[in-house]
């Protein structure tokens, strides 16, 4: 059989084997897509959020009521980022992770408790959870300003993975090349000889004729 592989010799192998190419894909592309949806743990994401300030509202007095300076922007964000770090290493915060994953990040003086785990209510159980326990936190380490809740979380409504489309159309692709692949792989074993082509480039003569096999 012919050893060279040129691109026109692809596409005749992929046309020869369209059907294995075709069903071999889909097969792939079915199965990745059912992993995904009977074995894979599906895993769900809410937050809640808290504010903080470098005063309290209470006792300001040298202030204009309901209005926010920049100084208090800077001042807030600053008492924000230390006091997360208590957070992160507090013993009655890190107890209510409930074998969930739990980031806490700030934004300026905004914090978010983002809570992740195979259970919708649990996650927004910790969250909320957090949230209450950080106002006692705060109190035992600052003596001054205060937080807030800005915003509880909520029950998830639908897991954030797995991503059953995604996985099927890698699925699909994989499949696909794998298919080809395996199709040319066959091509390059086949140590039969065909017709007219083969034997043109193994011989590099020229074919006027074939005599057919009446006996088969």
């Amino acid at each position: 059989m012919p050893t060279n592989i040129t691109i026109q010799r692809i596409l005749v192998i992929v046309l020869q084997r369209i059907k294995f190419i075709i069903l071999l894909t889909l097969v792939c592309m079915l199965s990745f897509f059912l992993y995904s949806k009977f074995f894979i743990t599906p895993m769900y994401s809410t937050s809640a959020m808290l504010y903080v300030q470098n005063y309290n509202a209470k006792s300001q007095s040298n202030q204009e009521k309901g209005k926010i300076f920049s100084s208090d922007i800077s001042g807030s964000a600053s008492l924000a980022e230390a006091y997360i770090v208590f957070l992160n290493n507090s013993d009655s915060i890190t107890s209510l992770f409930n074998d969930c994953d739990v980031s806490i990040t700030n934004d300026y003086f905004f914090i978010t408790v983002t809570v992740s785990g195979s259970d919708p209510q649990t996650c927004a159980n910790v969250a909320n959870q957090i949230c209450e326990t950080a106002g006692d936190v705060f109190a035992d380490r600052f003596a001054y300003g205060q937080i807030g809740i800005v915003r509880s979380a909520k029950l998830p409504s639908a897991p954030y993975e797995p991503n059953n489309l995604k996985n099927a159309l890698i699925g699909l692709v994989i499949g696909l090349v794998a298919s080809v692949l395996i199709s040319i792989l066959l091509e390059l074993i086949d140590l039969t000889v065909k017709p007219d082509d083969d034997l043109q480039e193994m011989y590099d003569i020229p074919i006027f004729a074939e005599i057919p096999d009446f006996g088969n």
